[in-house]
């Protein structure tokens, strides 16, 4: 069943803090997943200057990409540093192995593969890797039924 309950939201989307690296990040995603730039705001930007760190004027307040069908929202955050994506990874279907090689290949690029992408009991071709800021990445090729 599809239904929607009552008091479910609608839908839930992701948004990393990537720490004074997220304009970086979006080009990384452009160039590694065709990711499109919906909106992106600089701390400058902000009608309210007292909450701006010195420094930070320059820096992504926030941004929303459109990655195929999903939207990821990102910011600098507080800029304090090496940003920390421990407790999740973000999961990404290819169509078939030959997608989900490309996929993974750029995301790995400057990061650091967990899961060498291979064929398992449950996909033809399934890899874990963490791209170079950190973030952890799960390409699946979906069995078909």
């Amino acid at each position: 069943m599809n239904a929607k309950k009552d008091n479910q939201p609608a839908k839930i989307d992701n948004y990393l803090f990537f720490n004074g690296r997220c304009e970086e990040a979006v080009e990384f995603y452009r160039q590694a997943l065709g990711a499109e730039v919906l909106m992106m705001m600089r701390f400058k930007d902000s009608p309210d200057k007292s909450t701006i760190a010195p420094g930070t004027e320059n820096k992504i307040m926030h941004a929303t990409l459109k990655i195929g069908e999903t939207t990821l929202m990102a910011s600098d955050g507080r800029c304090q540093g090496q940003p920390n994506f421990d407790g999740f990874s973000l999961s990404i279907p290819a169509r078939n192995p030959d997608e989900a090689e490309k996929l993974f290949a750029a995301l790995a690029d400057g990061g650091k593969v967990g899961m060498p992408l291979g064929k398992t009991f449950f996909s033809p071709s399934f890899g874990m890797t963490e791209d170079k800021f950190g973030v952890g990445w799960m390409v699946i090729v979906p069995q078909q039924a």
